[in-house]
């Protein structure tokens, strides 16, 4: 009981901050798989015999991705606001919030990505080589297709971490379901609030996964 009352947590207050959460997931999610299918095929067409040979590129890549991964998000968002505040004009909120999701989110989905490319049998890319196929018709032909149920575990995966750590970011002022545990769950006693909170991103988590297991196994079956 706070204040009187069961919850200061009101309906309106609850979708405010789902609704934020679902944004910051939503936009992030999107902008770092766009970048992350670019940042994995450039590490799996320009490594070791790749399609498109290229050890300065697929070694410098490698460690600026391996950099931002060894990051953990409250620091990496705390160290790139000046770029946060360049993008978007602030440093609190869900947009600026969506800045260092996206920049965390993207290296991590574009190794998954890079790791589903390289289980394309050997024989499908030479074959499509064989038959006078660019380079990137290799890779938007035959690469992507073959790896597509892998490519949608991935995102699936990426995105229950990206869950994560928008919940993280309500912790600096970026609104959302975290925010929403940290200034009434645990501010202000809130059983209740902290409950809700728990209960909902277990569910969403649980939908996630379910429909990215789904969606994988009916392209695997084609």
């Amino acid at each position: 009981m706070t204040d009187g009352k069961w919850t200061l947590i009101t309906p309106e207050l609850f979708l405010k901050a789902l609704g934020e959460t679902l944004q910051m997931l939503g936009v992030s999610l999107v902008l770092g798989s766009v970048l992350g299918v670019v940042i994995g095929a450039v590490l799996a067409l320009t490594r070791a015999g790749g399609v498109l040979e290229n050890r300065p590129i697929s070694l410098g890549l490698a460690v600026v991705v391996n950099l931002v991964r060894s990051l953990p998000f409250i620091i990496l968002l705390v160290a790139i606001l000046p770029f946060t505040r360049l993008l978007v004009g602030t440093s609190i909120g869900v947009w600026a919030a969506i800045v260092p999701l996206t920049v965390m989110i993207a290296p991590y989905i574009g190794r998954l990505v890079e790791n589903s490319l390289l289980e394309v049998p050997r024989g499908v890319i030479e074959a499509a080589r064989s038959m006078g196929a660019s380079p990137l018709q290799v890779f938007w032909r035959f690469m992507l297709p073959e790896a597509r149920g892998s490519l949608i575990l991935a995102v699936t995966i990426a995105s229950v971490g990206l869950l994560d750590a928008t919940a993280m970011a309500g912790t600096v002022g970026a609104g959302g379901i975290g925010d929403l545990a940290l200034s009434y769950g645990y501010q202000r006693y809130d059983g209740f609030a902290m409950a809700i909170t728990v209960v909902t991103l277990i569910v969403l988590v649980q939908g996630i996964q379910l429909l990215g297991t789904v969606v994988a196994r009916r392209y695997r079956r084609r």
